[in-house]
């Protein structure tokens, strides 16, 4: 859905609605599969990435071309609900199918497992860390027991009918102008009667009309135990006011009035930027403060600027071998799986390839891979100099870690735990950004990720995202020779404009190590 042009399946609220019902569970490791059509448990061969815990690993237990993923732990549900189990809703792999089943979670004290079965042998298919593999909804089987269908014809209901032959009609009469006078917005081009829950004559149809799901996380930390006879539907589906729901709505308020203060003052919260900035300066105005700003002027006579071009780069590192992120574009959540993304080959064949035209996004050195490229990477040191009113020289990488990669390279909308000060080497960067205060409107849904993925996408729309309303952002054209500083907590998201080389900096001379008391549940 991701990938289709304009985003065009998310037109389709059933599939959005489908997508959200329920919750995912993630495969716990990579790895990839192949079935050679036998009937046998031996005939699927399962080859798992480096380091994967041996019970994390999916097995081939019941033959016929299947995959068993177990499930760590027991579900329960108040009597009368079971749990449907099945493969996530329209994330299709090509080669194999998820099995669907049905589990009496409201008594059983059993585990249940995942299977996925081939559909084409010798075809290699791939799982990545964190790749949802199974989808989970609460279910009342004694319900479907008490329906009675049946055919009838529609012509037996006159007021349905007229209603079905309006929208006939004016569906028609919208194509015809979708194919005459094409709307700009990817928006305009399909009609939102089922969306906002309406008629073809525009009145609201039923006040049960959903657009959205709010469905809740996983409660955290060790729940007391519950005796499920002690339940009943009419109890376990009364929603009441928690105090930690209290606490979180308090919470949202405040950063929201906080937010709409700071926007009184341009020169509060505009985004500058400023030259000969003193160190002390910088810490009272921007550091301490927590406020982004570009600083101008302060590694113009490093040779890196005017040396690293992809030839010297080649020639100065050579056949080192480096890590990176590769093959990102097949998992459009490439950096939240970025453990499995990484690859590695010689540092002139890397640079070849992602000079190619259309390398795009599909392979970049990041700061992730910093640690394995360490070595490699040392024969720039001497292209770098210091900016020593700001960064301390001591720390992991006093020189940095460095970005390399082509045009169109993008880390997607996040927040990092530390506060971050990049330079720009080489080429240009867009990074649009968005203050802590606006975390309500942001879906951060797992770690320090939004499922806003790209503020660019057509996929990000009010309709798609209402609570996106009023979202303030900033958006800087980072130049060659520019550092932008990002307080910890801010969110932003950074595409390459050009090929490109960066360095991050966390090695201030202050303290910054927020991350140690970062909560991880």
């Amino acid at each position: 859905m991701d990938a289709a042009p304009e985003a065009f399946p998310y037109r389709c609220l059933p599939l959005n609605i489908a997508n959200a019902y329920g919750w995912e569970i993630l495969s716990p490791c990579g790895f990839e599969a192949c079935w050679d059509g036998a009937d046998h448990a031996e005939g699927v061969a399962i080859t798992l990435d480096p380091s994967t815990p041996e019970h994390d690993a999916p097995v081939a237990l019941f033959g016929l071309g299947t995959i068993t993923f177990h499930i760590p732990g027991l579900f329960r549900t108040p009597p009368g609900w079971n749990l449907w189990v099945g493969g996530p809703p329209n994330r299709a792999k090509d080669g194999i199918a998820p099995l669907g089943g049905i589990i009496e979670t409201d008594w059983s004290p059993y585990s249940f497992t995942m299977n996925w079965r081939f559909t084409r042998a010798d075809q290699i298919v791939r799982f990545e860390k964190g790749e949802p593999i199974c989808q989970i909804f609460p279910i009342q089987p004694g319900a479907i027991e008490d329906i009675e269908p049946r055919f009838v014809p529609i012509e037996s209901e006159p007021g349905l009918k007229a209603q079905f032959d309006a929208w006939s009609a004016s569906r028609d009469a919208f194509h015809l102008r979708m194919r005459e006078a094409p709307p700009e917005r990817p928006s305009d081009k399909w009609q939102k009667f089922y969306y906002r829950g309406q008629t073809p004559d525009g009145r609201s149809a039923d006040a049960t009309h959903r657009n959205r799901l709010q469905i809740r996380e996983f409660a955290g930390g060790d729940p007391e135990p519950v005796d499920n006879k002690e339940l009943s539907a009419s109890t376990s589906d009364k929603l009441t006011v928690t105090p930690a729901a209290m606490a979180l709505a308090k919470r949202d308020w405040l950063l929201g009035a906080i937010e709409r203060q700071r926007a009184l003052s341009r020169e509060a919260s505009d985004i500058y930027r400023v030259k000969d900035l003193e160190g002390q300066e910088f810490l009272d105005q921007f550091y301490a403060p927590g406020r982004p700003v570009v600083l101008c002027g302060e590694f113009d006579d490093w040779p890196a600027l005017s040396r690293w071009t992809p030839d010297y780069l080649k020639s100065v590192i050579g056949a080192a071998e480096i890590e990176f992120q590769g093959c990102r574009s097949r998992n459009p959540d490439f950096e939240r799986a970025k453990e499995s993304h990484r690859q590695s080959m010689p540092f002139d064949r890397f640079v070849d390839m992602i000079s190619e035209k259309h390398a795009a996004n599909d392979a970049y050195v990041t700061a992730y891979n910093a640690a394995n490229n360490r070595s490699a990477l040392s024969s720039l040191d001497d292209d770098l100099g210091s900016i020593d009113k700001i960064l301390s020289p001591d720390g992991a990488y006093p020189q940095g870690m460095v970005w390399i990669g082509p045009k169109d390279t993008f880390t997607p909308l996040h927040h990092d735990l530390t506060n971050n000060l990049i330079l720009q080497i080489v080429g240009r960067k867009r990074i649009i950004l968005a203050a802590p205060g606006e975390t309500p409107k942001l879906y951060n849904d797992h770690h320090v990720f939004s499922r806003i993925r790209d503020l660019e996408s057509p996929e990000f729309s009010l309709e798609n995202f209402p609570r996106s309303a009023g979202l303030a952002t900033h958006t800087i054209e980072l130049a060659p020779g520019e550092a932008l500083f990002v307080p910890v907590g801010w969110w932003h998201q950074v595409r390459s404009l050009d090929f490109s080389i960066s360095i991050t900096h966390t090695n201030f001379r202050w303290p910054n190590d927020a991350w140690s008391s970062y909560p991880e549940n």
